[in-house]
């Protein structure tokens, strides 16, 4: 009989036991993304206007800041990279997609994707990257009170600053190019933007549109020829073909500066421009405060923390240009 009871007292204290990890298993967790609504996986929709390095390292930096935050793919969180090729029809078609799935935010990269799943859905939480101004873009109401379903950051750059870097490096420069696409919103206000700068510096500006990809490079030869250097916004169909851009700005012996690092990277001269993973990791840390409740329409959207002058010493050493001591000493070297 003492046996029995023992048995008994026995199996009451394990599964005492049990009930108590259980719970404070639970009890751990609660904070984790996904378990305080349920488990449930969190849908992100991810589209890019076209593939071009700095694109690329904005999503991969959105997605790193959720990885940090505690959002692990395949786990807590799925995505649905989409790109648009350049096509604002096969755009609209993949923001159809995401508010048809019901996706729980959107990250759209550039202003073409931004405008297109604007377009088609006021509900659904849209991250923004990668926008020039998406006040002049029609997606928030202000800057700093964007008033609708869209916040995120934007790629803004100092002109002014670029504009001052050329004259540093090329004091007797008169004629700076600036090669665009103008179907691109983004790439009309930086052309403005620029116009409205140069003449402080005492240059003259000379605009050379381009259509398409395959237009750059007649374009740049064109451009090349009139100018004493060539400035490339960030423009993504410019950009998407830089290394046509520089290879065909070197046969005329003009530099080519840049407004963001990846063009450095691929044969530009210098620029003090932005870092896209960083831009993208801070529009994903603003994605983690909706996904835990924050509201788009009170979230700022923010620009660029860091500015990082980012110089290609091999372009310099090819184009004969010397580069101040006064920049290089602090400046990120590209070899």
């Amino acid at each position: 009989m003492e046996r029995k009871k023992r048995r008994s007292w026995l199996v009451a204290g394990m599964l005492a036991m049990a009930v108590a990890v259980a719970g404070c298993g639970a009890q751990n967790n609660s904070n984790a993304p996904g378990v305080g609504d349920g488990g449930k996986v969190k849908k992100i929709g991810i589209i890019q206007i076209l593939d071009h390095p700095a694109l690329n390292a904005a999503r991969d930096g959105f997605i790193q800041a959720l990885a940090d935050a505690g959002y692990k793919e395949g786990q807590n969180v799925t995505y649905d990279r989409q790109n648009a090729q350049n096509d604002q029809t096969t755009a609209k078609t993949i923001a159809d997609k995401f508010v048809r799935d019901k996706d729980d935010l959107i990250l759209a990269i550039a202003t073409g994707a931004a405008q297109a799943v604007y377009n088609v859905t006021k509900t659904t939480p849209i991250v923004i990257t990668a926008v020039t101004d998406p006040v002049k873009a029609g997606l928030v109401q202000s800057m700093d009170h964007p008033g609708t379903n869209v916040t995120g950051t934007s790629d803004a750059v100092p002109i002014g600053e670029q504009l001052k870097l050329i004259q540093q490096i090329l004091p007797n420069a008169k004629k700076i190019g600036f090669l665009y696409n103008p179907g691109e919103e983004n790439s009309v206000v930086q052309l403005d933007q620029a116009k409205q700068a140069a003449p402080p510096f005492g240059f003259t500006l000379v605009p050379q549109p381009v259509s398409g990809i395959n237009d750059v490079k007649v374009a740049t030869t064109q451009l090349a020829g009139k100018v004493d250097a060539i400035y490339v916004p960030t423009d993504n169909t410019v950009v998407s073909a830089i290394s046509t851009v520089v290879e065909a700005a070197k046969e005329k012996n003009v530099p080519v500066f840049a407004s963001e690092e990846g063009q450095v990277k691929q044969g530009a001269l210098i620029t003090k421009g932005i870092d896209y993973k960083k831009l993208g990791y801070q529009a994903g840390q603003m994605a983690v405060k909706i996904l835990s409740g924050a509201d788009p329409k009170t979230l700022p959207v923010e620009t660029a923390k860091d500015m990082n002058v980012v110089v290609n010493l091999k372009t310099a050493q090819e184009l004969g240009v010397k580069i101040p001591d006064s920049l290089l000493q602090s400046a990120q070297k590209i070899q």
